[in-house]
C-alpha cells in the first residue's frame, strides 16, 4: 500500500509549491483550474482561475506529495492531528531540508540523534503543515 499526503491551501498553493520545490530540490507538475475543460453547470468562483487544481511533488527517494487550492466556499485549516514524516538518505540531506522547511515556521524538536533515527527533527512550516524529517531507518 502506498499512502500519499494531499495538502489543501486557501489560494496560496503556488507560494507553497515554490517553497517546497526549494526545500526538497524538486520541480512540481501543476494543473490550474483554468487548465480544466469547461464543466456543464459549473462556473469557477471569480478570482480562482489561477488557483492550483492539482500539483505533484515527487523526489528521487520516491516520495510524493499532492497539493491543491480549495475554492473560497470550501476553506481549509491545518491542525496538529497529523504530521508528514519523510525519511531521507543521510544527515546532510536531512539538515538541508529541515533548514529550508523551518524558514518562517516553528521548530517543535531540533534535529538530534534519537533511539529510532540517527538524525531526527520536527517542525510546523509557515503554511501550518507539520513535518517530521529523519535519516532512513
Amino acid at each position: 500500500m502506498k499512502i500519499t499526503p494531499y495538502l489543501n491551501f486557501n489560494g496560496n498553493c503556488t507560494e507553497a509549491i515554490e517553497f517546497y520545490e526549494k526545500a526538497f530540490g524538486v520541480k512540481a507538475k501543476i494543473m490550474r483550474y483554468s487548465d480544466a475543460p469547461p464543466a456543464e453547470g459549473y462556473t469557477l468562483p471569480p478570482g480562482t482561475e489561477n488557483f492550483v487544481m492539482h500539483a505533484c511533488l515527487t523526489n528521487r527517494n520516491d516520495y510524493t506529495v499532492f497539493l491543491a487550492d480549495v475554492t473560497p466556499n470550501m476553506p481549509t485549516t491545518f491542525g496538529n492531528g497529523m504530521s508528514i514524516s519523510i525519511e531521507l538518505d543521510n544527515a546532510d540531506i536531512v539538515k538541508s531540508t529541515f533548514d529550508k522547511l523551518k524558514e518562517g515556521g516553528t521548530v517543535t524538536m531540533e534535529l538530534q540523534k534519537t533511539f529510532w533515527s540517527e538524525f531526527f527533527g520536527s517542525l510546523v512550516d509557515k503554511f501550518g503543515v507539520s513535518w517530521m524529517i529523519m535519516v532512513k531507518m
